[in-house]
């Protein structure tokens, strides 16, 4: 077992990989993983509902159902990572089968056409937000060593604060570290204690300056990625058709974040005058959070053919915790093997992420039983994004640096469906702007799909195919002095199957 120590107050010193602007990122997308029919329209619902996952886009959409409704659904996910680092390329891919949606909603339409409410409407769902399994690998040559990224969080600290005492073990000393002087200090140690670093005067207590003990010239580097778990949302909503036309509802959501990731750097090198020749650095990562947001929305119909919605979701207020664990080994020529595995777990206080919020403006054409063709809009200011804790720590270094390179940006989302009989033909397509700036960080997301299904009159079956595309820059250490980082071209298929009922 891991012994257990508390960090306080130390997020606002150098940020674990954890509290940077990357994973704030990750917390404030969602992406409704939900039933075949939605997926198979690209999510293009705003103003059509009548589906479960629907509901997540416009809160109306539960009173447009004829009748009461309950669905279950499952997802197959194959996540295709395609790397390229120093000109060399590598393909990793990952699949898994998630249960990702199930719901019901309930309708009470025993009102006459002369009342100004005809139709009630209440609705309970799970939908999955976000699917967090995912795998790559980086492996090229580089003049550029991980022996950076400890300089440059050594430097300044003093060797006396990283020195063990006669009888302190490595356990301790890391542990007293993270508790009191913070990330920083423990990753200096450990640089030090796995022989990557050194002092450059050994004998003064008060030196703070280091060197590297590996020697500058040609390295090949492997770089391993590992995440799992998944995101998710309860929703409980409530609608009601006004009159004849006029549709409106309302979500009360209730938010979870589960986030396990495993990195592993390993550099090997034969530079003559280097004492140290290999290096492998693994950290892990776990995140819980729960979380809570609001939507409301509104379905008009303008005439027999169009219909228009509109709706608003709130930002998500997220209390989110996380444990790290680290590990370093390295192989030198002088000292042989040097194992530094601290028996700790760094647990971190307790911070809040407030998202930004999302409004979503729809158009769909109906032509009347035969098919339909759908246009969802919606825009988030992800520079709205902020981070703030209970505790006094200070985040105003990374909010700024979220305003700064952050931005808003645009959906479009274009669906159809088309009935022949019993059958349903549906497509999609999508496009998402990039949240950052610079694209290069994070690419634009474009992607397609389709789908079918088959009505039995009381009960349905569906199925989609979804493809998406994106590219992005992995930087292995974000905010260290090591900047090395991979181009990754992430292609992401899915195959849905839903099963629904009328009661």
């Amino acid at each position: 077992m891991k012994k257990l120590f508390l960090f306080i107050g130390i997020l606002s010193m150098s940020s674990l990989s954890a509290q940077d602007i990357t994973d704030a990122l990750r917390y404030s997308q969602q992406n409704i993983l939900g039933t075949a029919r939605y997926r198979a329209m690209s999510g293009a619902f705003g103003a059509l509902g009548g589906d479960l996952s629907a509901l997540q886009i416009n809160p109306a959409g539960s009173a447009i159902f004829l009748n009461s409704h309950g669905s279950v659904t499952l997802s197959t996910s194959h996540i295709e990572n395609d790397v390229n680092y120093s000109n060399r390329l590598t393909n990793r891919d990952s699949r898994n089968l998630n249960f990702n949606q199930v719901g019901a909603v309930l309708i009470f339409d025993h009102y006459n056409d002369e009342s100004v409410i005809n139709k009630l409407s209440l609705g309970l769902a799970y939908d999955q937000t976000a699917n967090n399994a995912n795998e790559l690998a980086a492996i090229g040559r580089s003049s550029n060593s991980i022996d950076s990224f400890f300089l440059s969080e050594a430097q300044g600290i003093p060797l006396d604060l990283i020195s063990r005492r006669p009888g302190e073990s490595v356990d301790q000393l890391y542990s007293f570290l993270g508790e009191s002087e913070g990330y920083a200090t423990q990753q200096a140690f450990l640089g030090r204690e796995s022989f990557v670093i050194e002092a450059s005067d050994v004998n003064n207590a008060d030196n703070t300056s280091y060197f590297s003990n590996i020697a500058p010239g040609v390295f090949d580097q492997e770089y391993y990625y590992e995440s799992t778990g998944l995101n998710g949302k309860f929703t409980l909503n409530g609608g009601a058709q006004i009159h004849q036309d006029f549709y409106v509802g309302f979500n009360l959501n209730s938010h979870f974040i589960n986030y396990d990731r495993v990195t592993e750097f390993f550099e090997g090198n034969n530079n003559t005058g280097s004492n140290v020749n290999e290096v492998t650095f693994t950290n892990k990562l776990s995140t819980t959070g729960g979380g809570f947001s609001a939507q409301i929305g509104g379905i008009a119909k303008v005439s027999e053919m169009i219909r228009l919605g509109a709706s608003f979701e709130s930002p998500t207020w997220y209390y989110i915790e996380e444990e790290t664990t680290q590990r370093i080994e390295t192989l030198s020529d002088t000292d042989g093997r040097a194992i530094v595995d601290p028996d700790v777990i760094n647990i971190f206080p307790e911070y809040k992420l407030r998202t930004p919020a999302k409004a979503t403006g729809s158009i769909a054409i109906l032509f009347k039983q035969h098919g339909l063709i759908s246009l969802d809009y919606s825009y988030k200011d992800y520079s709205t994004t902020k981070i703030s804790s209970d505790e006094n720590i200070n985040f105003s270094n990374l909010n700024r640096e979220i305003n700064n390179n952050l931005q808003g940006a645009s959906t479009i989302r274009v669906g159809t469906e088309w009935r022949v009989k019993n059958w349903s033909i549906r497509g999609g397509y999508r496009f998402e702007e990039s949240p950052y700036k610079n694209d290069k960080i994070l690419g634009e997301k474009t992607g397609f799909s389709v789908g079918t299904g088959y009505s039995f009159g009381k009960f349905k079956i569906d199925v989609a195919y979804n493809y998406s595309e994106q590219e992005r820059t992995e930087q292995f250490y974000p905010n260290s002095g090591f900047t090395n980082a991979a181009l990754v071209d992430s292609q992401i298929e899915n195959l849905t199957f839903t099963f629904g009922m009328n009661f």
